[in-house]
């Protein structure tokens, strides 16, 4: 294997950025992440992030670099243009925007748009880790990308079909922390265990009632009001309810009889989706979804042609 740097490959968020310093076949060589994400970098410039970025990795001078994320959003450092679903994913890589007047070969991946009347929706960074979870090229993939804003997006022979957003993540933090059941939750809920019982049966729960959680949320206060349900079961139940929800949601509209799904997810909230999908009776192909943006970002640089290699 290569030591020779030929790109660096980031994924820039709301809130964090990650990047990944890669050789000629695509291994991370050095990595670094911050805090620095697109809210700081409104206030202090992308530019200087970027820089001190490239030091961290001791990115050597000139070196092209690939980004997916909100870098690319209306507020961010240049808008990329949203790709319409549906579409080819190669077609989306290759739509890589340049960022004028940078001192290197800097481009940023489109996101994707759909454009539905019944169901108008869009999705920045996930369409690259998509891009890096190597489906396979033929037959239809039903994938979900757990997050602050959950996807989930439909993939035929290689183009995504459709796609739906659950803000499972954010609903979360606003129930928890600016809702009636912060009195039952704490102020700070503590990491949920994807092996309590009490998560296992909150998502039987909205499993079985079909992603109608609104009705379960107010016995979750009551629970700690009678029954003296702890904190840490209460934040468990609220979890168990509102992703067992999206998953009854998702399946109703989008899996139908079929019974397997890909999970592109990393850390607690792999474990936690992939408990509910056992407890929901599915097959599930995990995806890292940190190796998934990277593997995407460098086939990215490889479909500009900002590196050798003909694009796949």
């Amino acid at each position: 294997m290569t030591a020779a740097p030929v790109i660096v490959a980031i994924d820039w968020g709301t809130t964090r950025m990650r990047a990944w310093l890669l050789n000629a076949e695509g291994a991370a060589l050095a990595e670094h992440r911050s805090d620095e994400g697109l809210t700081t970098a409104q206030t202090v410039g992308f530019e200087p992030i970027l820089e001190r970025c490239l030091a961290a990795l001791r990115a050597p001078d000139g070196v092209p670099v690939i980004i997916c994320g909100m870098a690319g959003a209306r507020q961010g450092w240049i808008e990329a243009p949203y790709v319409d679903v549906p579409s080819s994913i190669a077609a989306i890589l290759r739509g890589a925007v340049r960022v004028p007047h940078a001192g290197r070969d800097i481009r940023i991946v489109p996101g994707l748009a759909q454009r539905s009347a019944e169901a108008p929706d869009v999705m920045r960074g996930e369409e690259t880790q998509l891009a890096g979870s190597k489906l396979e090229a033929a037959g239809r993939h039903v994938v979900c990308m757990p997050g602050t804003h959950s996807k989930w997006v439909v993939v035929d022979s290689g183009a995504v079909e459709t796609f739906r957003t659950w803000p499972t993540g954010e609903l979360f933090a606003l129930l928890s922390s600016h809702s009636i059941l912060r009195h039952s939750i704490g102020e700070t809920p503590g990491a949920i265990s994807a092996e309590s019982p009490v998560f296992a049966s909150a998502c039987e729960i909205a499993l079985a009632e079909g992603g109608d959680f609104a009705s379960r949320l107010f016995s979750i206060r009551a629970g700690s009001l009678l029954y003296g349900l702890t904190p840490e079961d209460a934040a468990a139940t609220l979890s168990g309810l509102m992703i067992g929800s999206e998953v009854a949601s998702a399946r109703r509209q989008f899996l139908h009889d079929d019974r397997s799904l890909t999970l592109v997810a990393s850390g607690t909230l792999a474990t936690l989706y992939r408990r509910v999908f056992q407890v929901a009776g599915f097959e599930v192909r995990d995806i890292d979804a940190d190796i998934a943006v990277r593997i995407g970002l460098f086939e990215a640089a490889r479909q500009n042609e900002m590196i050798d290699g003909v694009p796949a």
